[in-house]
């Protein structure tokens, strides 16, 4: 991260602060509230920035290295700035079996972006990840929230069509 984010400050709307501590409230110790926190916060903002951890650690009285270990761990979460719709192929075993690989080639040339890059209309970036626990209806992604099984150049195409 930046010289200029380092500089950057954030503060955890009250919204936000309230569905932390409901979160909080049911863990011995506040700390098991990260990952929850990292999540409404990517929720409302987007991704998560160095100062959005500064502000989680600073709220949940840790430190700011004990956040960003979570953040960075967990491939949902984004600690880089992405599109507005972002798709996960799984491209773990079964999936890449059954032809994930030649889904993320089909996306990539579509959309002219790399693995981990956002098209150059800032709509969609394209991540490969790891298990994503649909062994069964593989290949499969993630768009956002929704799985998106037994996935086909077709089946990509129509859904690249919908985010418009």
């Amino acid at each position: 991260m930046s010289a200029t984010s380092l500089k950057a400050e954030f503060h955890l709307c009250q919204e936000i602060k309230n569905k932390i501590d409901k979160e909080a409230g049911k863990y011995p110790v506040r700390q098991a509230a990260v990952k929850s926190a990292l999540r409404y916060c990517q929720e409302k903002h987007g991704w998560i920035s160095e100062a959005v951890v500064r502000a989680i650690a600073d709220y949940l009285n840790l430190r700011a290295i004990e956040v960003y270990e979570v953040a960075t761990f967990y491939d949902m979460f984004y600690t880089q700035p992405t599109g507005r719709h972002c798709l996960r192929v799984c491209t773990n075993v079964s999936c890449m079996l059954r032809g994930a690989e030649d889904i993320v080639n089909h996306i990539r040339s579509t959309l002219n972006v790399e693995c981990g890059g956002t098209s150059s209309d800032g709509r969609i970036t394209l991540f490969e990840s790891e298990c994503l626990g649909a062994c069964g209806g593989a290949p499969m992604m993630i768009c956002g929230d929704q799985y998106v099984e037994n996935i086909t150049a077709d089946k990509v195409d129509a859904l690249l069509a919908e985010l418009e």
